[in-house]
């Protein structure tokens, strides 16, 4: 009796714990190294990169990744770079989710997608990796795809064959021109996603 009693506290602290936690993690996936710094497959690090930038925070290096703490509105964004490169992006996910106890709906991750349109957003509760690697391990590691990703498009315009110079390749000048714009949503759209919630966030930004 006193087990079962056990058992439905803790099941309602897990369940509190995700109601009310005002700690979310934001984790931009890519590769380190100068030479992936402004590559497509980069943009998970350079959205964070440039809302760290704006609000004046900085990085530190710490285990598996740099990490900066942006405070906004009550709420506390742990923005996180991996530095496992991308096949082992899920290592760095679930230590810093442990270490900070973060409730999976607190998490997002942003990533390249081949299947959108340069610079088109999709917000997703859950769903399949879609052949991303970064994904793949995360979903490995945290043994679920019940997580929440924030899809940014950056259009599949190579040619047969071609697709990991594509991906690992630089934008091209009309993309460099559009990055911003694109940059500065991509910041509100972090900052509703823990202010006005995840359903509000997908009504209010995807397909922009």
């Amino acid at each position: 009796m006193i087990d079962s009693i056990k058992s439905v506290v803790h099941e309602h602290q897990k369940n509190n714990l995700k109601t009310v936690s005002n700690k979310f993690l934001i984790v931009g996936l890519g590769n380190i190294g100068a030479e992936y710094v402004n590559t497509r497959h980069n943009i998970g690090f350079k959205i964070i990169d440039f809302l760290a930038r704006k609000e004046g925070i900085n990085f530190e290096t710490v285990k598996l990744g740099a990490l900066a703490e942006y405070k906004f509105k009550g709420r506390t964004f742990l923005l996180l770079k991996p530095n496992t490169y991308m096949n082992l992006s899920g290592k760095a996910v679930q230590y810093w989710m442990e270490k900070e106890k973060i409730p999976l709906d607190n998490i997002m991750v942003i990533t390249d997608d081949l299947n959108l349109s340069f610079g088109t957003i999709r917000i997703r509760k859950k769903g399949s990796d879609g052949g991303h690697n970064g994904l793949k391990s995360i979903h490995a590691i945290l043994n679920t795809t019940d997580y929440i990703r924030f899809r940014f498009g950056i259009s599949d315009e190579f040619k047969k064959g071609k697709q990991v110079d594509y991906v690992l390749g630089e934008w091209d000048e009309t993309e460099k021109t559009a990055l911003p714009e694109r940059l500065e949503l991509a910041s509100e759209i972090i900052k509703s996603f823990g202010t006005a919630g995840i359903e509000n966030t997908m009504s209010a930004f995807n397909g922009k």
